[in-house]
């Protein structure tokens, strides 16, 4: 059974948490919730 994650922001904050979780939980199921048009992200 995976465990679930929800992310509520696609600042720098939000994808950078998120991929940190994921990369210490390889069956996290991530969802991201952003209001605006654009996600912040990195190589």
């Amino acid at each position: 059974m995976s465990r679930k994650m929800v992310v509520i922001g696609g600042g720098a904050g939000g994808p950078s948490a998120a991929a940190e979780a994921r990369r210490r939980d390889k069956s996290l199921d991530v969802t991201m919730i952003e209001r605006g048009d654009f996600v912040s992200y990195a190589a």
